[in-house]
């Protein structure tokens, strides 16, 4: 497709030295001007200050011109007020007023991949005589890009418009009738939706090679700090990734994953409906209802409408 992922992530929190120190914990490598990066994808993270925590921008990848002009045509169409500068289409999410920008940019070529690790199983013996490489790795857990951005929406349908029928977004799944899997790459999605009582940032969401990077860097976030803890490890059905949510000083979640579905084809691939618990798991333990309903909401909501 036209849109190859997302390539920022910028996040208003009310505290940013606090909120970098977490984010320096969980494996991004800070800049001195409020940037972090991956391993991968360059510098994918910005905190700045903000009397709530909000998701100030998303940047999305495009791969040429071209693309600027039809996404612009689209907004158009929909009477979403954007503009071109150079190699930028900048435009804002409806709902919310979160600025967004399409970016003319190269493809992330991924280099931080682990050799494959052998697993022994039932009459199948691949690694003789030796201990598991997940349990011998000591060097520091560090997320290789970003995947994705969870939004909750006072008002899904415009939401999700703007995504599929403006930017170009394809939907991968639902979750009901309150959420909605989009993808702006070969990936399951980079953006979902939620019907919320408030516009707010959910989480979001690092990739790391595999499981156990997912298990270590959680281990390594909670020692000392276990009220950073939300909801893991389990596997997710919609998208099929391992998944350990943890929270920032802010109250953001941000999210260690791994093996998500990918190489989507978008002939062949069919949306699915999910209800219950297909919507949020597979297997691990259930979803705390600060999960579902995160516990600042209420303050969120009075920010909102003093229009902070």
């Amino acid at each position: 497709m036209a849109l190859h992922g997302l390539a920022s992530v910028t996040i208003g929190v009310p505290d940013v030295a606090a909120t970098s120190a977490y984010y320096t914990d969980f494996g991004l490598v800070p800049d001195d001007d409020g940037w972090f990066s991956t391993a991968d994808g360059g510098r994918q993270l910005r905190l700045v200050a903000s009397p709530h925590r909000r998701l100030a921008e998303l940047v999305v990848r495009a791969e040429g011109p071209d693309d600027l002009g039809r996404i612009a045509a689209s907004l158009t169409a929909l009477g979403v007020v954007h503009r071109l500068e150079g190699d930028d289409l900048v435009t804002a999410e409806p709902v919310s007023g979160s600025r967004v920008v399409v970016r003319v940019a190269p493809r992330l070529v991924e280099r931080s991949a682990l050799p494959l690790p052998p697993y022994n199983g039932p009459g199948r013996v691949e690694r003789h005589g030796e201990r598991a490489p997940g349990v011998v790795r000591d060097e520091r857990v560090r997320p290789t890009r970003l995947g994705h951005a969870v939004l909750g929406s006072v008002d899904m349908p415009t939401s999700m418009r703007f995504f599929v029928d403006g930017l170009g977004f394809k939907v991968s799944d639902y979750i009901s009738d309150h959420g909605a899997f989009m993808r702006c790459s070969d990936e399951h999605h980079n953006v979902l939706v939620l019907a919320a009582p408030v516009n707010f940032l959910h989480h979001t969401s690092w990739q790391v090679p595999d499981v156990d990077e997912v298990g270590r860097g959680a281990t390594a976030m909670l020692d000392g700090h276990p009220d950073r803890h939300v909801w893991g490890l389990g596997r997710h059905h919609a998208g099929s990734n391992f998944f350990w949510y943890l929270k920032d000083p802010a109250g953001n979640f941000s999210e260690y994953f791994a093996d998500m579905d990918c190489d989507i084809d978008d002939a062949l691939w069919t949306p699915e409906v999910f209800h219950g618990r297909e919507g949020l798991y597979r297997w691990g333990p259930p979803p705390p209802p600060s999960f579902l309903e995160p516990e600042d909401l209420a303050d969120l909501m009075v920010g909102n409408h003093s229009g902070h």
